[in-house]
Protein backbone atom coordinates (compact mmCIF):
# COMPACT_ATOMS: atom_id res chain seq x y z
CA UNK A 1 0.00 0.00 0.00
CA UNK A 2 2.99 2.24 0.52
CA UNK A 3 4.17 1.46 -2.81
CA UNK A 4 0.80 2.35 -4.10
CA UNK A 5 0.31 5.82 -2.38
CA UNK A 6 3.84 6.95 -2.80
CA UNK A 7 3.32 6.40 -6.50
CA UNK A 8 -0.28 7.77 -6.95
CA UNK A 9 1.56 11.01 -5.15
CA UNK A 10 4.42 11.28 -7.41
CA UNK A 11 1.76 11.07 -10.65
CA UNK A 12 0.91 14.40 -9.60
CA UNK A 13 3.63 15.93 -8.53
CA UNK A 14 6.28 18.23 -9.55
CA UNK A 15 9.71 15.49 -10.06
CA UNK A 16 13.11 15.66 -10.23
CA UNK A 17 14.48 12.89 -12.71
CA UNK A 18 15.06 10.69 -9.41
CA UNK A 19 11.66 11.16 -8.47
CA UNK A 20 10.55 9.76 -11.96
CA UNK A 21 12.66 6.92 -11.36
CA UNK A 22 11.36 6.19 -8.27
CA UNK A 23 7.54 6.41 -9.41
CA UNK A 24 7.71 3.77 -11.66
CA UNK A 25 10.19 1.80 -9.58
CA UNK A 26 7.66 2.18 -6.65
CA UNK A 27 4.50 1.84 -9.33
CA UNK A 28 6.07 -1.65 -10.18
CA UNK A 29 6.64 -2.87 -6.63
CA UNK A 30 3.23 -2.12 -5.98
CA UNK A 31 1.64 -4.20 -9.23
CA UNK A 32 4.04 -6.95 -7.95
CA UNK A 33 2.80 -7.14 -5.09
CA UNK A 34 -0.89 -6.62 -6.23
CA UNK A 35 -0.20 -10.08 -8.36
CA UNK A 36 0.65 -12.09 -5.33
CA UNK A 37 -1.43 -11.10 -2.85
CA UNK A 38 -4.68 -9.21 -4.87
CA UNK A 39 -7.32 -10.03 -7.01
CA UNK A 40 -8.41 -9.33 -10.47
CA UNK A 41 -9.62 -5.70 -9.51
CA UNK A 42 -5.94 -5.00 -7.28
CA UNK A 43 -4.58 -6.06 -10.87
CA UNK A 44 -6.37 -3.69 -13.04
CA UNK A 45 -5.76 -1.16 -10.29
CA UNK A 46 -1.96 -1.52 -11.14
CA UNK A 47 -2.31 -1.34 -14.35
CA UNK A 48 -4.09 2.14 -13.88
CA UNK A 49 -1.23 3.47 -11.75
CA UNK A 50 1.51 2.07 -13.95
CA UNK A 51 -0.61 3.44 -17.15
CA UNK A 52 -0.51 6.78 -15.46
CA UNK A 53 3.21 6.60 -14.51
CA UNK A 54 4.14 5.87 -18.09
CA UNK A 55 1.88 8.83 -19.41
CA UNK A 56 3.40 11.18 -17.08
CA UNK A 57 6.78 10.75 -18.62
CA UNK A 58 5.55 10.34 -22.18
CA UNK A 59 5.93 7.19 -22.61
CA UNK A 60 3.18 6.09 -24.74
CA UNK A 61 3.68 2.69 -26.00
CA UNK A 62 4.06 1.21 -22.37
CA UNK A 63 1.11 3.84 -21.43
CA UNK A 64 -1.08 2.51 -23.98
CA UNK A 65 -0.86 -1.19 -23.62
CA UNK A 66 -1.88 -0.82 -19.55
CA UNK A 67 -4.26 1.71 -20.04
CA UNK A 68 -6.45 0.07 -22.45
CA UNK A 69 -6.38 -3.11 -20.85
CA UNK A 70 -7.67 -1.21 -17.64
CA UNK A 71 -10.15 0.80 -19.68
CA UNK A 72 -11.90 -2.23 -20.99
CA UNK A 73 -12.08 -3.83 -17.72
CA UNK A 74 -13.38 -1.07 -16.07
CA UNK A 75 -15.99 -0.17 -18.58
CA UNK A 76 -16.95 -4.30 -18.69
CA UNK A 77 -17.56 -4.22 -15.01
CA UNK A 78 -19.39 -2.63 -12.26
CA UNK A 79 -17.16 0.20 -11.33
CA UNK A 80 -17.69 3.30 -8.46
CA UNK A 81 -17.96 6.40 -10.28
CA UNK A 82 -14.83 7.54 -8.69
CA UNK A 83 -12.76 4.87 -10.69
CA UNK A 84 -14.23 5.07 -13.89
CA UNK A 85 -13.64 8.66 -13.99
CA UNK A 86 -9.96 7.69 -13.23
CA UNK A 87 -10.19 4.96 -16.21
CA UNK A 88 -10.90 7.65 -19.02
CA UNK A 89 -8.87 10.09 -17.46
CA UNK A 90 -5.97 7.64 -17.59
CA UNK A 91 -6.89 6.55 -21.06
CA UNK A 92 -6.82 9.98 -21.92
CA UNK A 93 -3.18 10.58 -20.46
CA UNK A 94 -2.08 7.66 -22.14
CA UNK A 95 -3.74 8.51 -25.78
CA UNK A 96 -2.04 11.88 -25.68
CA UNK A 97 1.50 10.58 -24.79
CA UNK A 98 1.10 7.63 -28.13
CA UNK A 99 0.13 10.26 -30.25
CA UNK A 100 -2.71 8.60 -30.84
CA UNK A 101 -5.54 11.88 -31.21
CA UNK A 102 -8.77 10.31 -31.65
CA UNK A 103 -8.36 7.78 -28.64
CA UNK A 104 -7.35 11.40 -26.59
CA UNK A 105 -9.63 13.09 -27.46
CA UNK A 106 -12.81 11.14 -26.97
CA UNK A 107 -11.38 9.85 -23.56
CA UNK A 108 -10.67 13.26 -22.55
CA UNK A 109 -14.51 14.04 -23.17
CA UNK A 110 -15.59 11.15 -21.44
CA UNK A 111 -13.42 11.64 -18.40
CA UNK A 112 -14.69 15.60 -18.34
CA UNK A 113 -18.35 14.02 -17.72
CA UNK A 114 -17.62 11.23 -15.88
CA UNK A 115 -15.70 13.46 -13.47
CA UNK A 116 -18.47 15.43 -13.14
CA UNK A 117 -20.76 12.38 -12.45
CA UNK A 118 -18.63 11.48 -9.43
CA UNK A 119 -20.99 12.15 -6.73
CA UNK A 120 -18.78 12.42 -3.21
CA UNK A 121 -16.84 16.23 -3.62
CA UNK A 122 -13.70 14.66 -2.08
CA UNK A 123 -13.77 11.83 -5.04
CA UNK A 124 -13.75 14.30 -7.28
CA UNK A 125 -11.14 16.11 -6.14
CA UNK A 126 -8.81 13.22 -5.80
CA UNK A 127 -9.57 12.57 -9.74
CA UNK A 128 -9.45 15.79 -10.82
CA UNK A 129 -5.81 15.95 -9.54
CA UNK A 130 -4.58 13.33 -12.03
CA UNK A 131 -7.07 14.60 -14.78
CA UNK A 132 -5.85 18.25 -14.29
CA UNK A 133 -2.62 16.80 -15.34
CA UNK A 134 -3.37 16.02 -19.37
CA UNK A 135 -2.77 18.60 -21.42
CA UNK A 136 -6.18 19.82 -22.56
CA UNK A 137 -7.69 19.27 -26.31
Amino acid sequence: MESNNRAWALTTSTRTAEEDQEMLATAHASAWHWSFAGNVLNNMRAKMLLAEGYACLDNGSEAMTRAKEMHAYFLSHETPDRELAFAHAILAHAAYAAGEMETYQMSYRSAQVAIEAIAEAEDRDIVRQTFTQITRP
